[in-house]
């Protein structure tokens, strides 16, 4: 039988060292589907419970292997469901192909069943965007969606009418005019900095008298390397919520996460330095970096268009941030900083010591600090850490202490809720020897959570380590937004759009043949945390949470506390609970302990 170009496509993904695909099959993609079964023994195929799982799939995989994920979704609704998580990683800067079909090109421009402008519908979103028309450009719209994917770290999207899938392949186009013969290969930039741009760089950082360093993403695989330079200078680091894993957080002078969601020695270093290095981040929130003309600064990023956007720098090194700073470390001097670095360690120390303090205030019926802080001590040294978005991503980014070892990650930029199962999902396929925990809030559970347990029944008995906790905070709260609303806005709490209907997460677990522990009581949270990462089978862990617990930034501005008491002027219905919990927390930070 001849092969068709639905056979091609796939066989090119191959030829790319392309093995698991994320989908929802459909009929705009039948002859993908089709050959997709004739080539069951090349591909692991992940079938989601809805499209957008799969581009979040997609763009954990990619986030957790640095190779290429890759989605399939049909025609119409399908392509548009794919959406939110390819932006996803389009913002967090993953490299993502996304294949999708389309309706016959007969039928293009006639207002017909399904038809959407895809072309257009992925412009933004996609780095390079092309639908295949006839079976000899196959080849090279394949070629350069997964070149162009890989090398900048974008997100590509290959539209294939369904007419198209069921014709004959030309796996070799004709040696003709308007013809192209392309080939399979990876092409990675490997951008240097010349020795001139070093020589300043360093410069600038040994005239530093308080160096502060800012780490992202793009640190997650040069974390030795910034630890042997922030020795150098006596340096402390912060880190941004996407590079947490960058640097365990034992080390004593890491500051921990910056901003909104962040710490305040991370405050206090930016605050207070007069020379910054920044390495592989975009953190977009100028105001928790020095003030403007307040340090001289540096920075490191593999694209030229990231730098010194956030914050205004004299010297950009554009390169990989682990080979930059392998040249950059015998430029730098080693300088005794004792009255910074003693600062940064101490402010560090009673941090933790207030952390640990706050954690343990009561609350009704469990302060959600305690569900994190008591994490820490039982994660599993190599364990994978999946978050998602909501209030529970404040505890997260500061209470969670990471190891050497462990990865973790989250929707960074586009903050998008639900992406907290599916990454994990999409770690567990790929890393299936390894434990991996997703932290979930109750909101985004009932979003798409819920659904995609039934991929965890469907593939779990596969994985060789049958570790996979899902972590359902259930404070029947849609409480970031609630939170923001106050802090914010000035606004009491909506409860018609705020309240989240109450659900038996632990027993829906139980239901799927999963081990489900329900938690109401403070004391049992250690308990359960080591039963969950010990447990035979996935664990859906569902924790009781008080609302009220505010997440205080690190720094409080006159205009958020004046919009918080304006809140709770209006009269917002939590009102005497969520008074009672801001005075614990603000006495003790205070009087910790």
């Amino acid at each position: 039988m001849s092969e068709k170009v639905g056979d091609f496509i796939l066989h090119r993904l191959t030829e790319w060292g392309i093995k698991r695909i994320f989908g929802y099959p459909g009929d705009g993609i039948n002859g993908l589907m089709g050959a997709m079964g004739r080539a069951a023994d090349r591909f692991d195929y992940i079938r989601v419970r809805h499209e957008e799982m799969a581009a979040f799939m997609a763009g954990g995989h990619a986030k957790f292997t640095g190779e290429v994920g890759v989605c399939m979704a049909t025609s119409g609704p399908g392509a548009i469901h794919l959406l939110n998580g390819l932006y996803d990683a389009k913002l967090d800067h993953v490299p993502v192909l996304a294949i999708v079909g389309q309706q016959a090109r007969t039928a293009l421009g006639s207002d017909y069943q399904q038809e959407v402008d895809l072309q257009a519908l992925f412009k933004d979103l996609a780095a390079y965007v092309e639908t295949i028309v006839v079976p000899a450009q196959a080849r090279h719209v394949i070629d350069r969606a997964m070149r162009i994917a890989a090398a900048e770290r974008a997100v590509c999207c290959v539209i294939v009418p369904n007419d198209i899938q069921e014709m004959e392949s030309a796996a070799s186009p004709p040696r003709t005019h308007g013809n192209v013969l392309s080939g399979v290969g990876y092409a990675i930039p490997h951008p240097v900095p010349d020795d001139q741009e070093i020589d300043r760089a360093a410069d600038i950082l040994n005239a530093g008298e308080r160096v502060a360093i800012l780490v992202g993403a793009g640190a997650l695989q040069a974390g030795d390397d910034v630890a042997a330079v922030a020795e150098r200078l006596g340096a402390g680091v912060a880190k941004a919520l996407l590079g947490k894993a960058a640097l365990p957080d034992d080390l004593p002078y890491v500051t921990g996460s910056i901003g909104l969601l962040g710490t305040r020695p991370s405050w206090e270093l930016m605050d207070n330095c007069d020379t910054l290095l920044m390495v592989g981040t975009t953190f977009p929130y100028t105001e928790f970096l020095p003030a403007d003309g307040q340090a001289r600064a540096v920075q490191i990023d593999i694209a030229p268009r990231n730098v010194s956007m956030r914050y205004p720098t004299e010297v950009n090194l554009i390169g990989d941030s682990g080979e930059v700073l392998r040249r950059l470390l015998p430029k730098l001097k080693a300088r005794a900083r004792p009255d910074w670095r003693e600062r940064i360690e101490l402010n560090i120390r009673k941090w933790w010591r207030s952390l640990e303090g706050k954690a343990m205030e009561p609350a009704n019926p469990i302060n959600p600090q305690r569900i994190f802080w008591e994490l820490s001590s039982a994660l599993p040294d190599d364990v994978i850490v999946c978050g998602d978005c909501g209030s529970h991503t404040n505890w997260y980014a500061r209470d969670v202490k990471l190891r050497r070892g462990m990865m973790a990650s989250l929707s960074g930029k586009l903050a998008t809720m639900g992406s907290g199962v599916p990454y994990a999902i999409a770690a567990k396929m790929a890393h299936p020897d390894r434990p991996v925990l997703a932290i979930v809030g109750d909101g985004a559970m009932q979003m798409n959570g819920n659904a995609e347990l039934v991929t965890v029944k469907q593939y779990w008995r596969r994985w060789k380590h049958p570790g996979f906790v899902v972590l359902v905070v259930a404070n029947h709260d849609l409480n970031q937004v609630t939170w923001e609303q106050r802090a914010l806005a000035g606004d009491p709490k909506f409860e018609p759009a705020q309240n989240v209907e109450d659900f038996p997460y632990a027993k829906y677990g139980e239901l799927l043949g999963f081990k489900g522990i329900r938690v109401e009581r403070p004391e049992d949270i250690a308990r359960a945390w080591r039963e969950a990462f010990a447990c035979d089978r996935p664990v859906v862990l569902e924790i009781l949470a008080d609302p009220n617990v505010p997440p205080l930034p690190p720094h409080i501005t006159w205009s958020q506390a004046q919009a918080y008491l304006t809140a709770l002027y209006k009269g917002d219905p939590d009102e005497r609970a969520v008074i009672r919990q801001t005075l614990r927390e603000v006495f003790s930070a205070w009087l910790p302990g």
